[in-house]
């Protein structure tokens, strides 16, 4: 049976409809933040399917075979993710520049008296943080990622059809400069949409946080399909412990590697102490978002971790499925707390956590969403791709998988 996409739609067109609330409510600055935080969470997703999909191959990895195929239907999320996007260049085209980035407005008020066309540092990045620049690069980089979906799923989907070894060759090819391809734009786009919207702050490891979560998500999200199929009954002799015990691991050693990059880059600006680096976990210090970064260290690292850390916890269902939507909960805490404190009050202090723009962000999150899934049963649904892709010759490997 044929899962309906409907319901997911509709809560992507709901999600949509909330954003659009929160113009009249909020200012059409808060919820064009808002929305780039939805983009931004979910394309992290969409690049974490496309990256495993890749490592897959170049590794001629065995035991992922009947995953990979559900992260090949994420893929088709991918230009979907495009046009979500799209609004936020246009709106930067036609209203006020400086209306998500401040740096698109050289009037843009920044400290001390100055703007941002007086401003000194801006002026060594301006051939870079610019309209024109930042229109170029993300077209550049969904293209990127887009193209490279495409030729992945055209491999998997055609070798259902006829079987031939060629596909998986021409796969190990793509993976073997798509990894590098992927990986740059990952982070410029990290960069140049989150990182740059406060373009005063130096941090050489912001590309490699975002791949971090990028993998944490979409290893969750491959957690909680398989075992969506599994309940449907279509993965009922094909899904077993080990297959959960091993993206479990992936799960534990991104957990790992999250904390290692969140730790370092943190420990660096701080032994260091340069004002122009620091600026920006004091001013995550104020009001309620000191609690937000308390939750991160704990939550998105020292739980998952600890969970992690038992076998048990890996296999048993009802466990790993918790532990998965939880990190894909505090995934979202981590962009915000990234993304959110660059909306300052009238006194150039974040505007609070818990206040209504939680919920604009909250509704970003879910309308994005709901588009994502909604591309990923359209794409379930197809008569070109098979449930498994049986004809890899890997297959037998994967289903018989053992530790």
């Amino acid at each position: 049976m044929e899962p309906n996409a409907s319901p997911a739609l509709l809560i992507g067109a709901a999600g949509i409809a909330v954003v659009i609330l929160g113009v009249f409510v909020s200012g059409l600055h808060v919820a064009a933040t808002a929305w780039l935080l939805g983009v931004v969470y979910w394309t992290a997703m969409a690049i974490g399917a496309l990256l495993m999909i890749l490592i897959h191959h170049v590794f001629d990895a065995g035991w992922s075979v009947v995953l990979r195929r559900q992260y090949e239907h994420g893929l088709a999320a991918f230009k979907w993710l495009a046009l979500l996007f799209l609004p936020l260049l246009v709106l930067s085209w036609i209203a006020p520049h400086d209306l998500i980035w401040p740096w698109m407005n050289m009037a843009h008020p920044i400290a001390n008296g100055h703007t941002v066309g007086t401003d000194e540092l801006y002026e060594k990045k301006a051939a870079f943080l610019n309209l024109h620049m930042l229109t170029l690069c993300s077209a550049i980089f969904f293209a990127v990622w887009i193209w490279l979906s495409a030729r992945l799923r055209k491999a998997s989907f055609t070798q259902d059809v006829d079987g031939d070894v060629r596909w998986t060759r021409k796969s190990r090819v793509t993976a073997a400069f798509g990894i590098p391809l992927t990986a740059l734009a990952l982070t410029f786009a990290a960069v140049y949409w989150i990182k740059s919207l406060e373009y005063h702050w130096f941090s050489t490891m912001f590309g490699v946080w975002y791949f971090a979560n990028c993998m944490r998500g979409a290893l969750s999200l491959g957690v909680l399909i398989m075992l969506w199929l599994y309940n449907r009954g279509d993965f009922k002799g094909i899904l077993n412990s080990n297959h959960l015990h091993s993206i479990g691991q992936l799960m534990f050693a991104f957990t790992v590697f999250w904390g290692y990059v969140s730790f370092s880059q943190y420990f660096l600006i701080w032994n260091a102490n340069v004002p122009e680096e620091t600026f920006w976990y004091n001013l995550r210090e104020h009001g309620d978002w000191w609690w937000v970064g308390m939750f991160i260290v704990f939550g998105t690292f020292l739980l998952p971790f600890l969970s992690l850390l038992s076998y048990k916890h890996k296999v048993t269902h009802r466990i790993i499925r918790r532990i998965a939507l939880w990190i894909l909960f505090v995934i979202f805490i981590d962009l915000s707390f990234n993304l959110m404190p660059a909306l300052k009050d009238a006194h150039g202090e974040p505007q609070p956590f818990l206040s209504i723009n939680l919920l604009w962000s909250v509704a970003a999150v879910a309308g994005v969403g709901g588009i994502c899934v909604w591309a990923y049963l359209r794409s379930f649904a197809t008569a070109a791709a098979r449930l498994i892709p049986i004809r890899d010759p890997r297959i037998a490997e994967c289903l018989t998988h053992h530790e």
